[in-house]
């Protein structure tokens, strides 16, 4: 399989996420154990955004350089293998990972196992370990070529659902009879919802804070128990009843309506993302209820592949995925889009909001309308 030595990158101002542009990139000579990656399609969801959003507090940047003042958005993706000096890659084989909005990545090959291999690139090896590894597709339990789609675009959010859903467990739900997500509608909290509405037998509630145009689409999902708009919190919560509370909105406004409603009622509360990313904001000093904890996935994981050993988390977190990701066909179409146009258009709707929870984004930035 030969390979262009041109690629392109999706830039963005990492001060003004509404300032993008293309840039043409030249592929250099890969050196010893460095393997070039063409990125073949990637999903694009509000997890993206919030990457975007808090790239700077987060190391998000970090992963991979660009142009001083602007920023290459992380993806995950499914890449082929179309140049290789390591001895234990070959070219054509089909890896997932985390990438850049690009067409290309060069990665520094260590760790080589017949799951994956690491890049130890110098300026990633300070960051997260989870997001530099790459799997094999041929090796992942979870995989299945004929819904790869769903597979990219669920994957990455469901790994953080499954590990709020273990950290809830792990602390038997705070003795809660209700546990609140808001943006319902996201990708990663229905896989919250999902994993907490399939446990049995359960002593809680789980309810779904959603915006009234999304109160349907939430509804027929199947996995909430209650629908609560964000107008009527007032009306749907009540300081009675102890209560959970998993912010996948990141919306200031909603955080402090229900601390401020439920009070001492209030058992846990959890921060994930930033699907309201324009309306975050820092807790209020006199923010009733406890204190809102930062849930960083990666973290989580790390322990708890201590805990069990790698293959024991990927056989755990590997069959949930496969279950999830065959539901999610009812629930979640693909739509496609490939080159520049097509890619700018969706991020501009996700960043806006605008992207419709009931569509999943399978997005390439191959030349000349076809896949890479």
């Amino acid at each position: 399989m030969s390979d262009d030595p041109r690629g392109q990158d999706f830039l963005v101002r990492r001060d003004d996420l509404q300032t993008t542009r293309f840039a043409d990139a030249v592929l250099p000579t890969l050196g010893e154990d460095r393997v070039r990656l063409r990125l073949d399609a990637f999903g694009f969801t509000a997890n993206n955004v919030t990457y975007a959003a808090i790239g700077e507090m987060m190391r998000y940047w970090d992963f991979f350089p660009a142009p001083d003042g602007w920023g290459r958005v992380p993806v995950w993706g499914f890449a082929d293998v179309v140049a290789s000096r390591h001895p234990g890659i070959q070219v054509g084989e089909r890896v997932y990972g985390y990438f850049p909005m690009s067409t290309h990545l060069d990665v520094q090959a260590d760790d080589v196992r017949p799951d994956g291999f690491t890049d130890v690139t110098p300026h990633r090896t300070s960051l997260p370990p989870v997001y530099n590894r790459y799997g094999r597709a041929s090796a992942d339990p979870a995989y299945e070529r004929e819904r790869e789609n769903h597979y990219m675009l669920l994957r990455p959010l469901f790994a953080t659902a499954f590990l709020i859903d273990d950290l809830l467990a792990e602390r038997e739900f705070f003795g809660a009879r209700a546990i609140a997500l808001s943006s319902a509608s996201s990708k990663t909290a229905i896989g919250v919802a999902a994993l907490l509405s399939g446990r049995a037998p359960r002593s809680y509630e789980v309810v779904a804070l959603t915006s009234r145009a999304n109160a349907g689409f939430v509804e027929g999902l199947g996995y909430y128990d209650r629908i609560v708009t964000y107008d009527a919190l007032d009306a749907g919560l009540s300081p009675d009843e102890p209560l959970v509370f998993v912010d996948m909105a990141g919306n200031g406004a909603v955080r402090d309506a229900v601390h401020r409603r439920l009070g001492d009622g209030l058992k846990y509360s959890c921060s994930v993302g930033l699907t309201h990313h324009d309306r975050m904001a820092m807790p209020a000093a006199d923010l009733p209820g406890p204190s809102p904890e930062f849930f960083f996935a990666p973290d989580r994981m790390v322990q708890r592949t201590r805990d069990w050993g790698p293959a024991g988390f990927q056989e755990r977190i590997g069959g949930a995925l496969r279950t999830f990701v065959q539901d999610a066909e009812r629930w979640l179409g693909v739509q496609h889009g490939v080159g520049p146009d097509a890619v700018e258009r969706v991020y501009r709707a996700t960043l806006a909001g605008e992207a419709n929870p009931a569509v999943g984004y399978v997005l390439s930035l191959a030349s000349n309308g076809e896949k890479a």
